[in-house]
């Protein structure tokens, strides 16, 4: 079993606490986090609610672009 990475996932820039999180974890695990952070967005909750991807259900949202973005890094880090 390979460790990726550690993806931070909920995360609300205007929260204090969300910044700190983000702030020791990146401390903590230098080099192990994505640099992707998947944010807080309402429409990557209701997502499931309906039986759909992020990505089919509102693929212009920023939760979808988040997770393209992930996509993205993975893509690059094993190319």
């Amino acid at each position: 079993l390979d460790i990726e990475g550690l993806l931070l996932t909920m995360y609300d820039s205007r929260l204090r606490l969300s910044n700190q999180v983000v702030e020791e974890v990146n401390k903590h695990f230098e080099g192990l986090t994505f640099k992707t952070t998947i944010q807080r967005n309402v429409r990557l909750s209701e997502a499931p609610s309906y039986g759909e991807s992020i990505i089919n259900y509102d693929a212009s949202s920023k939760g979808s672009e988040n997770y393209l973005s992930l996509a993205n890094e993975l893509i690059q880090k094993n190319a």
